[in-house]
């Protein structure tokens, strides 16, 4: 290992002296407002008081001083907010699983400066559970936050003009389902009646603690043969269609290839132009598109409210017909109503095509096809983490192409004059 001049350590070289500064992801390292980003989410890491804990005494100077203990019992420090946000970006935008990402980091220079790193490490930046208690506590807001400054970036840079985000495309993604033999269900069932009424049977002799947990194993097993024997579900009560996962619904998309699919309905509103996200977000119990416009606006508002206005015009399917009166905010475009658009309008209603390549990326290469987090807290969480990893890789597909000058000619334009 040779020595580098401009680096403070003897024995190691500085990443910035390894890699080419004009790659992508090292110029966008710099344009992303990190200080801004950790700011806003750090409130979701304050430590809170916990029932029967002490807290420290308080004074007119603030806290008095604690008297340190011989052994300290804190364990390892914790890992910078900047890693672990770049380990989510890294992780939607490359299409990788949580142990895929913390692998590749430790192997990979450009990703370590992409997080902040000043020399390289040639080993895991945590562990793979890290990832998932990290992303519990940043939760839909924290989520939505890495979201939006992916869109403040993409303004900042020039990469879209804001008056793009006035107008937007919006569509649906879903998931999976396949037909099952009549026979082999009725087949199933009698087995699975079999068995539960066995396991009631040996249960009570058990004792109460096996009885009550066996409880809700029994009921979903009666739940599922019971709805398998009906061609429609009882009002009021939901089918069960995932074992370990009560929230997926069956979504009719009317396709013949593929009419029915499981999964959880997701909202993606995209730029009008420049096929950039700026809304994404995971709508459960299956509700009609329309109904979810507002939300959907709501959260896209809420996205754009640092770089551009709310948006006025929505390019919409059918599937949102009937809406208008609960939306009167901005005004909503779709082909079933021909007779009240204006020429420019229908011309420009081709456009909202482009969100379904935008879903089709978001499947393929983004980790949207399916959600490994549980329950609909996950799926609300990797439904934005999905959005985000696109406008990431959005931004480093703009950079390559408009060619923006390296992070170090960056820092030399914005160093002070002596």
């Amino acid at each position: 290992m040779f020595a580098c001049p401009a680096t403070d350590d003897f024995f190691r070289s500085r990443i910035d002296q390894m890699i080419d500064l004009r790659h992508p992801l090292a110029v966008l390292s710099s344009r992303m407002p990190w200080q801004e980003l950790e700011a806003r989410v750090a409130h979701l890491f304050v430590r809170k008081a916990h029932t029967g804990v002490a807290m420290p005494d308080l004074d007119l100077f603030g806290e008095k001083p604690q008297r340190q203990s011989s052994r300290s019992n804190a364990g390892r420090p914790r890992v910078p907010l900047r890693i672990m946000i770049s380990l989510l970006y890294l992780k939607h935008a490359f299409n990788e699983s949580d142990e895929g990402v913390v692998e590749r980091w430790g192997e990979t220079p450009t990703w370590q400066f992409f997080a902040g790193q000043a020399y390289f490490e040639h080993h895991r930046p945590c562990d793979a559970t890290t990832l998932v208690k990290f992303r519990k506590l940043l939760g839909e807001e924290g989520v939505e936050e890495l979201l939006a400054q992916t869109i403040n970036v993409a303004v900042e840079l020039k990469l879209i003009k804001p008056q793009k985000l006035s107008r937007q495309a919006g569509r649906y993604a879903h998931a999976r389902q396949f037909k099952r033999m009549r026979r082999a269900i009725k087949r199933q069932r009698t087995i699975v009646g079999r068995l539960s009424r066995e396991m009631d049977r040996k249960a009570n002799v058990l004792g109460q603690a096996v009885r009550a947990a066996l409880d809700q194993v029994l009921n979903k097993a009666n739940r599922i043969a019971a709805q398998s024997a009906q061609r429609k579900s009882v009002k009021g009560q939901r089918k069960l269609y995932a074992w370990h996962a009560p929230e997926v619904d069956c979504i009719s998309k009317g396709k013949t290839r593929r009419p029915y699919e499981f999964g959880v309905k997701v909202g993606i509103a995209s730029t009008f132009k420049g096929n950039l996200i700026v809304g994404a977000r995971a709508f459960h119990r299956n509700p009609y598109d329309g109904h979810t416009l507002n939300e959907q606006l709501e959260q896209a508002t809420i996205l754009m409210q640092d770089c551009a206005p709310a948006p006025d015009t929505v390019f919409v399917d059918l599937g949102y017909r009937g809406v208008d009166a609960d939306n009167p905010q901005v005004r909503i475009v779709h082909r079933g109503k021909p007779k009240r658009l204006t020429a420019l309008e229908r011309k420009q209603l081709k456009r909202r095509q482009a969100i379904e390549p935008i879903i089709g990326h978001l499947k393929a290469n983004h980790r949207m096809d399916r959600c490994h987090l549980k329950g609909e807290e996950g799926d609300k969480l990797h439904a934005v983490l999905c959005a985000a990893g696109y406008n990431l890789k959005w931004l480093l597909r703009m950079i390559a192409k408009k060619g923006y000058p390296s992070c170090r000619s960056f820092l030399r334009l914005k160093k002070a004059p002596p």
